[in-house]
């Protein structure tokens, strides 16, 4: 079993930073990729920031350069660092990782999500 947690949201303004922090619970998972994605109201779910197994990692437009994604391996966390937040910013976040399940089942999971509001 996987239970994917996200922390860290809140309200802040224009400027600020915020964490965010992914907790992983699980038994006989090995995670190799991991990402941060987020929705706002009216609008289709996009990618933050997603790192693969090989170190790869990719930007959602406008976050490069401010936003970067750090996996704690001690902790079974993966942390999303925000800095220079703008209004454009404010979405639910989600985490998001995949990886094996047990030897050979490829799984992927999702967490609920936490609120970031950024005011002008």
């Amino acid at each position: 079993q996987v239970q994917v947690a996200e922390s860290g949201g809140g309200l802040v303004q224009a400027g600020g930073s915020l964490k965010l922090t992914c907790a992983i619970s699980a038994n006989d998972f090995t995670i190799h990729d991991m990402g941060w994605y987020r929705q706002a109201p009216g609008k289709q779910r996009e990618l933050v920031v997603a790192r693969t197994s090989t170190g790869r990692v990719n930007y959602g437009d406008s976050v490069e350069g401010r936003f970067t994604i750090f996996r704690n391996n001690a902790k079974n966390t993966v942390e999303l660092q925000m800095n220079s937040l703008v209004p454009e910013d404010t979405a639910v976040y989600y985490c998001h990782v995949a990886g094996w399940l047990g030897a050979s089942t490829w799984k992927d999971f999702w967490g609920q999500g936490t609120q970031v509001t950024v005011s002008a």
